[in-house]
């Protein structure tokens, strides 16, 4: 069994410090790097880059909604057009930097209210998987595993990666409970790491109801600006492995996918 822990991280921006980055990428196989619309600056995108090249830690870009001051996490009335030139636009900025730090870009994760919406938007699914089609990178889309972010993947003929996470309830139909609700985000330690297995090795998720439902994930996110994000994840990583489950980069695991 095989399974890429991931990290959105690069989420500082001028001044402000977030997240523990060079600490969590001692934990990650495959970094997400925010693109300077909800979080990042060209400084930092470059940073980023360089640090994680330096660990060995796979990189994507992290677009999300035009939104600094709500960190992307508040939904927005853009159309498919403007969701497709926005993805372009954030992701050319990270792969230039990219080029400049001689690292290659493996994929394309939306951030926050951008993410939810494309999981059960179709529209926006689609405008996200035709952006990453048209940039020609060959670079693989990541989204909630079972989402519509998936069907729009396979329709614009682009690699998929279904994620799942390891610190968030789900709803019984297998959507994330917004983060609104109460007990939304999952805070012990304990709680997350039997979560991380869960998926990892059962292919479960926990729902608010407390039932499990079926998932099949290629890779699981840790969120680098929760507190003790660099503890949490070493703590994730140890307790995967030591269930039977190896931590590789992504396209080692979809790779391995393919090959099954």
């Amino acid at each position: 069994m095989l399974i890429d822990l991931n990290s959105d991280v690069g989420e500082s921006f001028g001044r402000y410090t977030l997240g523990e980055d060079e600490l969590v990428m001692l934990a990650i196989t495959s970094a997400n790097i925010a693109c300077g619309f909800h979080a990042g600056d060209p400084g930092v995108i470059r940073a980023t880059l360089s640090a994680a090249r330096k660990r060995g830690v796979a990189c994507g870009a992290h677009p999300g909604y035009p939104d600094l001051v709500g960190f992307g996490r508040r939904d927005m009335a853009v159309s498919p057009e403007e969701i497709f030139d926005d993805l372009v636009y954030q992701v050319g900025a990270v792969w230039a930097a990219a080029r400049v730090e001689g690292v290659k870009l493996t994929h394309v994760k939306p951030h926050g209210a951008l993410y939810n919406r494309a999981a059960r938007d179709h529209g926006a699914a689609r405008a996200i998987a035709e952006a990453v089609r048209s940039l020609d990178l060959g670079l693989i889309l990541v989204g909630l595993a079972g989402s519509e972010m998936g069907i729009a993947a396979k329709e614009a003929g682009v690699g998929f990666a279904g994620e799942a996470f390891a610190d968030r309830v789900y709803r019984p139909d297998g959507a994330l409970a917004p983060r609104s609700q109460p007990g939304a985000v999952v805070h012990d330690p304990d709680d997350v790491l039997r979560r991380a297995i869960s998926i990892a090795r059962d292919q479960l998720v926990w729902t608010s109801t407390g039932e499990a439902v079926p998932v099949h994930a290629h890779t699981i996110c840790l969120h680098g600006d929760t507190t003790g994000a660099a503890r949490l994840g070493a703590l994730v990583r140890a307790g995967i492995e030591d269930a039977g489950v190896r931590v590789v980069p992504l396209l080692r695991v979809l790779e391995g996918a393919n090959e099954g």
